[in-house]
């Protein structure tokens, strides 16, 4: 997410800034269409919640404050924190990437949350702050997928995410191997079977086929 001129453009990198479409084009619009009238379900009967990851790339504090204003004007489905207490909705906004910390915690309303890190685990931040803890795959385990993940490994995976949950946390992991094949799949299946809550990729449609068979 970049703040170009004034307009919120989801781009990854600069180069693609020409055809990047705004925030409001690519997920808030969309959600609206799919949200229940209460604002609380995106799918009829459906009472998951669903965390939009919002991944800043240029300057966190004025990127935030724009962002915080179009979320505003989504309230009826985007979940906010208000003098001490969230107000749950069907969507719930993480902040990523250049994380304005201070300006976060200082606000005392706001309809974002913050995307930890796997420094921040044993924190004690409180889950309606800090909901997420993410973190790049490969500076906490060597294996992507293949053979067998090492008994070492495994043991500190479990135990990453059973302290992220006791806290409250998610956990989601990037940098994860994402070509198509078995050791793919079999990273997959090891962050399955340890309760990892996000799976990262690019291939959204190998992923669908991966949890559906």
């Amino acid at each position: 997410m970049r703040l170009i001129d004034g307009e919120l453009r989801v781009a990854h990198d600069a180069w693609e800034l020409a055809e990047a479409p705004t925030l409001e084009e690519a997920y808030l619009d969309p959600l609206a269409e799919l949200v229940s009238s209460n604002g609380k379900q995106l799918h009829p009967g459906d009472d998951g919640d669903f965390q939009l990851l919002i991944d800043i790339k240029s300057d966190g504090p004025q990127t935030w404050a724009a962002i915080e204003e179009e979320l505003a004007e989504h309230r009826r489905f985007v979940t906010r924190y208000h003098h001490g207490q969230a107000k749950d909705r069907a969507v719930e906004a993480v902040i990523s990437g250049n994380r304005p910390l201070a300006e976060m915690q200082a606000a005392q309303t706001r309809y974002s949350f913050y995307d930890g890190r796997s420094t921040d685990l044993r924190s004690g931040a409180d889950p309606e702050f800090m909901p997420l803890v993410s973190e790049n795959w490969t500076k906490l385990f060597s294996w992507q997928g293949v053979g067998q993940l090492p008994a070492a490994e495994r043991e500190a995976l479990h135990d990453y995410v059973e302290t992220a949950h006791a806290a409250g946390y998610r956990v989601r992991f990037w940098a994860t191997n994402d070509i198509a094949g078995s050791a793919r799949e079999n990273l997959w299946s090891e962050l399955q079977a340890a309760g990892v809550d996000h799976i990262n990729t690019d291939d959204l449609p190998g992923l669908k086929e991966f949890l559906t068979r």
